[in-house]
């Protein structure tokens, strides 16, 4: 079977399963989040951290639960990583620094993964499970309480709360992220991925003695991907083949990174009693992510770049047992969502190849967008796109029966500003940096990607790097955990602060002037305005590094 025909058939395959379980998984996650039953397990974790289930929050104090329990999260993840020598399997590992733990913490507790360390000579055992891993399903499940509280402000009418935030966090982990990231640990061992409690010393050919780090990968690999979190228990991420041995397991790790995302399109639609906006959200997605896709796949595949073109293929920093079709697919869906995630060197990627995968992030992550994430980035776009078509025909904006008016727009500009503010600034900084030269892999336009790319996927909660540039020092490790900590708690304050303003409101009902969202036509709005938004906000960043390089 030629290479076309394999990356046809993947894409096939892949577009198939997420259609299977679209709508049976969207509607479970509608009704995880709506019943008024608590299951015994549930009941056991209120009572032992003193919650009233049945109580709720305001948007202000969900809004403080969020940021006090993911402030917590931090400090004790960071103990954990900095005395793991005291901690039982250990591996005769020592702590981490205190900046690289304040780092670290910072990404695996805001779901971005970002790691300034090789995993397999850093951390034992107990620091992957109890720390990293634990957070991994806690991090993922923040971002879907978050998004099912927008949901409700848009459902809600004429209510001042938007449910528990500690029923959702608790509800999100164990009715929906565990069961689905046991079912998927068992796929991955049956793939081939590791899972074990020991390194293995092994006999070379030539003689000498090499050991070969194990652990329980299978394990944190599914959740990794699941909750789009993306940080690998090993250096070499989803490129090493303990991780991701097969074209089986790839496959199946691109499904996990794409399932929550897309099938909460149909939750949206469910919660909100009209499932045709869930699909309209869908093809807005679909469509981002398909132009990225053939542009990646087409940069790669076709070699355009005068190195892969002197080589005879784009297959430096490519694993072959993927080749270019599986690694363009992979890296179009771990940038997409929030993944981080990787099978080859986005940093040896052709420059229209990297640069996309580049955009991907900047366009806020929202193709399919990351686990909740996805869907509360793409209904603020949806709300700034109604605005605009008010703008356009002289009427009061509306979005699924709720006003639009100056209090949502300012939350909705003061999110969209959040971001590129964190990315540029901090790209800025680092520039102006004398030292930062020493830091990059590579001179001129190339090695400016290297540190754009840095602060979008800090600042974006991706977690995925160009590797070229070292970020071991502490100016790194402090600015890019500050861009982390910062991309993440201020854009869900003012997504919460929305959502209460919404649900606050009556529903307006449906008339002859009321703008249809849920048609072709605002789909194709929603994506122009998407697209024109990063373009004004990040050409001028582009044009001095991918699109330099492209053009060199």
């Amino acid at each position: 079977m030629s290479d076309t025909a394999g990356g046809l058939l993947s894409i096939a395959a892949l577009i198939v399963l997420l259609a299977l379980v679209y709508a049976p998984l969207g509607d479970y996650m509608a009704r995880v989040f709506t019943s008024s039953r608590h299951l015994r397990v549930e009941r056991g974790v209120y009572r032992l951290t003193g919650v009233n289930p049945d109580a709720e929050q305001s948007p202000k104090a969900y809004a403080l639960s969020v940021v006090g329990f993911s402030l917590v999260s931090i400090v004790l993840l960071m103990g954990i990583l900095t005395a793991q020598s005291l901690l039982p399997m250990s591996r005769d590992l020592g702590g981490m620094p205190f900046w690289m733990s304040f780092n670290t913490a910072i990404s695996f507790v805001t779901n971005t993964n970002w790691q300034s360390y090789a995993g397999e000579s850093t951390l034992g055992f107990t620091a992957q499970m109890a720390g990293l891993a634990v957070q991994n399903f806690l991090s993922a499940a923040v971002g879907i309480a978050v998004a099912v509280a927008l949901i409700r402000g848009f459902a809600r009418v004429r209510s001042g709360a938007l449910g528990n935030f500690w029923v959702d966090l608790t509800r999100g982990t164990l009715r929906i992220l565990l069961p689905i990231a046991f079912v998927g640990a068992v796929l991955l061992l049956l793939g081939g991925v590791v899972q074990n409690f020991h390194d293995t010393t092994m006999t070379t050919l030539s003689g000498q003695s090499q050991v070969l780090p194990g652990g329980p990968v299978a394990s944190q690999e599914v959740i990794k991907n699941l909750g789009n979190n993306g940080g690998g228990f090993f250096n070499a991420n989803a490129a090493h083949p303990f991780e991701n041995p097969t074209g089986f397991t790839n496959l199946l790790e691109i499904f996990l990174i794409l399932v929550l995302p897309v099938s909460l399109t149909r939750t949206l639609g469910t919660m909100v009693g009209n499932r045709r906006q869930g699909l309209a959200v869908l093809g807005a997605m679909g469509a981002l992510m398909t132009v990225a896709v053939t542009l990646t796949t087409w940069a790669e595949v076709s070699a355009q770049s005068p190195t892969a073109q002197a080589a005879g293929a784009a297959m430096e920093g490519k694993e072959t047992r993927f080749g270019e079709w599986a690694s363009a697919l992979f890296a179009v869906a771990t940038t997409g969502t929030s993944t981080g995630a990787v099978n080859t060197a986005h940093d040896s990627m052709t420059p229209v190849g990297g640069g996309t995968v580049l955009l991907n992030m900047m366009l806020g992550e929202i193709a399919p967008g990351g686990v909740g994430a996805g869907i509360y980035g793409i209904l603020i776009m949806a709300i700034l796109a109604v605005f605009i078509c008010g703008l356009m025909v002289g009427r009061t904006p509306e979005l699924l029966g709720k006003k639009i008016s100056a209090r949502q727009m300012t939350y909705v500009a003061l999110y969209t500003l959040t971001t590129p503010a964190l990315v540029l600034i901090g790209t800025g900084v680092a520039i102006a940096r004398g030292s930062t030269a020493d830091a990059m892999g590579n001179p001129g336009g190339h090695g400016f990607s290297e540190v754009l790319y840095a602060y979008t996927s800090a600042a974006n909660n991706n977690g995925s790097a160009f590797g070229g540039i070292t970020v071991t020092s502490d100016f790194f490790q402090i600015t890019l955990g500050l861009a982390m900590l910062l991309g993440r708690l201020i854009p869900i304050v003012f997504v919460l602060l929305l959502a209460g303003s919404l649900a606050e409101q009556g529903r307006v009902p449906v008339t002859a002037g009321t703008l249809p969202t849920h048609q072709p036509l605002f789909v194709g709005m929603l994506v122009g305005v998407i697209v024109i938004m990063t373009g004004l906000t990040y050409f001028p960043a582009l044009a001095l590094g991918p699109i330099a390089e492209a053009l060199a």
